[in-house]
């Protein structure tokens, strides 16, 4: 098993983020989606020199994201909330009652829209801050490619695939992708999926390649298995 990316993150340039005209200042709660997310969000903040205030307030839709601000601040001091759920939704009641709030929803150059979609919904003020970018982690040219199985999480990894190999050819190789999104990326650039969760039966992407590996090696049928299985 290797763990070689085929995506990288890459913060916007202070330049870039200023062109999209987000005055740091006037928000006075921001909604985090990824720990990625605050780490550029402070990082934006330091390089435009603005000290974000005590009386800030965070939203994150999750306990991890949460956890995570206390590389930044001091937890125990801050108002913030955190989504049971892992999703955006999971905040409604509190977003709600601060609907007064002017909120900056933290996010990547590739966010789809749903999120932000949410929150109109809730007819919140808010504005949406592309703060980092997903990118192609290049093959170098020296750099082997012998895989028997190549597992996708997010329809990106597709699309640095297709960008390092144009001629790639599947053969053998296993795909594996995890969501809808990524299996769909897949299938439409005529890749054979064999490996998709999360299913009923494979909640996570290990439960999936560990039924597929089990079938895999499973004796034909006539043939004897192992003294030890």
């Amino acid at each position: 098993m290797v763990f070689r990316p085929f995506i990288k993150v890459e913060g916007v340039s202070s330049r870039d983020f200023r062109a999209q005209k987000i005055n740091l200042p006037d928000y006075t709660a921001v909604i985090f989606t990824a720990k990625t997310a605050v780490d550029h969000y402070f990082r934006l903040c330091e390089e435009a020199r603005f000290t974000v205030p005590a009386t800030m307030k965070y939203f994150c839709t999750s306990e991890s994201v949460a956890n995570y601000l206390q590389k930044y601040i001091v937890y125990r001091k801050r108002k913030i909330f955190a989504s049971p759920t892992g999703k955006l939704d999971g905040l409604q009641s509190q977003l709600v009652k601060n609907k007064n709030e002017k909120f900056l929803l933290a996010v990547s150059d590739v966010n789809t829209g749903g999120d932000a979609s949410y929150l109109e919904s809730l007819k919140l003020d808010f504005s949406r801050a592309a703060m980092y970018r997903t990118v192609s982690n290049d093959f170098g040219p020296d750099e082997a490619f012998d895989y028997d199985m190549l597992v996708f999480f997010s329809p990106q990894g597709i699309e640095s695939l297709l960008k390092n190999f144009p001629d790639f050819q599947q053969g053998d190789i296993a795909v594996a992708t995890f969501g809808a999104p990524a299996t769909k990326a897949a299938r439409d650039a005529g890749l054979r999926v064999d490996i998709e969760a999360p299913t009923e039966k494979a909640p996570s992407m290990a439960a999936a390649m560990d039924a597929y590996l089990a079938k895999s090696n499973a004796p034909a049928e006539g043939d004897e298995a192992p003294a030890d299985a």
